[in-house]
């Protein structure tokens, strides 16, 4: 956290925007290392049986933050302006550091990363192929999501031709679904992980599909919205359990590389939506982009999954 809060003090004191993307840069570093050891912490902390469930809750936090960190810095950057914005990050990062410190146990349970040469391990498990599949997966699925999401609203305003405030209240619905989606995902981890990756990728290319067909009925819209947002969300903790286990000699920087997968997904998505729309195929046919990149995943992931020779097995089970 001390690199995050330093970045961002940085950045309130930036007078160029060379010094900004500077600190920007030192935040994202700190941020990825932090969210990968959040997620390692929470297995580290919690009973084999829970730890899908311990993942989805700091995927939640997670997506939480993304989805309200947003609007509410572009909101207190319009009235008080951009350097007020890091400043209530940095008062955040502060009361999150005071809580870590207040909570966290003083003595942790000794993992592989606390064993003489576990650094030298955790560089040679990422050369596991089954790992880097696992890892292009988190891509492509993460991708699809944002693919659909990132042009949600577009496609509701002008194929369901929802007004702007049913928008609004839309999109709730679509966050109290990612929510319970999170929860029902993480205890499907908690069980198995492989069937849980399997089975929420396979869901998602029907809904997606769905979602093409019924955008053009308001209705239907709104219910295809709130089940995309459950199943679309519930792969987070299967995908990051899935990486646990492929990586028990390197889970930190498993996770951390994870991480980084989930942010290039976010990027792959919206390329991929606005690809789309620069073709000329409109609106309508972004979820059916986004149904083909989860198909594309589901494919890569049966292979890994027969590549590893693994059967299904409970979540992180050694």
């Amino acid at each position: 956290m001390v690199p995050f809060i330093m970045g961002n003090v940085w950045a309130v004191m930036a007078s160029d925007y060379q010094m900004l993307m500077a600190a920007r840069i030192l935040t994202s570093i700190s941020h990825g290392t932090f969210v990968a050891v959040a997620f390692s912490l929470a297995v580290t902390l919690s009973p084999p049986d829970k730890q899908g469930s311990a993942m989805a809750k700091i995927a939640l936090g997670f997506n939480l933050a993304n989805a309200l960190g947003g609007p509410l810095g572009t909101f207190i950057g319009q009235n008080l302006g951009w350097r007020a914005t890091f400043v209530a990050i940095v008062i955040v990062a502060l009361i999150s550091t005071a809580l870590i410190a207040a909570f966290m146990p003083a003595k942790l349970p000794q993992t592989e990363q606390s064993k003489p040469g576990a650094m030298r391990r955790e560089l040679s498990a990422l050369g596991n192929p089954t790992l880097i599949f696992a890892v292009i997966t988190t891509v492509l699925a993460q991708g699809e999501v944002f693919t659909a999401s990132t042009y949600v609203v577009q496609l509701l305003m002008d194929i369901s031709h929802f007004s702007p405030s049913a928008v609004s209240a839309l999109l709730v619905v679509f966050g109290i679904g990612a929510i319970i989606g999170n929860f029902a995902g993480g205890r499907l981890a908690d069980k198995h992980v492989m069937r849980g990756v399997t089975t929420v990728l396979s869901s998602l290319v029907i809904v997606l599909i769905v979602f093409w067909m019924t955008s053009v009925v308001p209705v239907l819209s709104a219910i295809t919205l709130f089940l995309f947002g459950a199943i679309g969300f519930s792969i987070i903790p299967s995908l990051q359990a899935s990486i646990q286990s492929l990586a028990v000699a390197a889970p930190t920087l498993a996770l951390s590389v994870n991480v980084s997968a989930f942010n290039l997904g976010n990027g792959l998505g919206a390329w991929m939506g606005g690809t789309v729309l620069n073709f000329g195929f409109g609106i309508r046919a972004v979820p059916l982009a986004a149904a083909m990149l989860a198909a594309v995943s589901l494919v890569i992931t049966l292979f890994a999954w027969r590549l590893s020779r693994q059967p299904l097995t409970p979540a992180l089970e050694s």
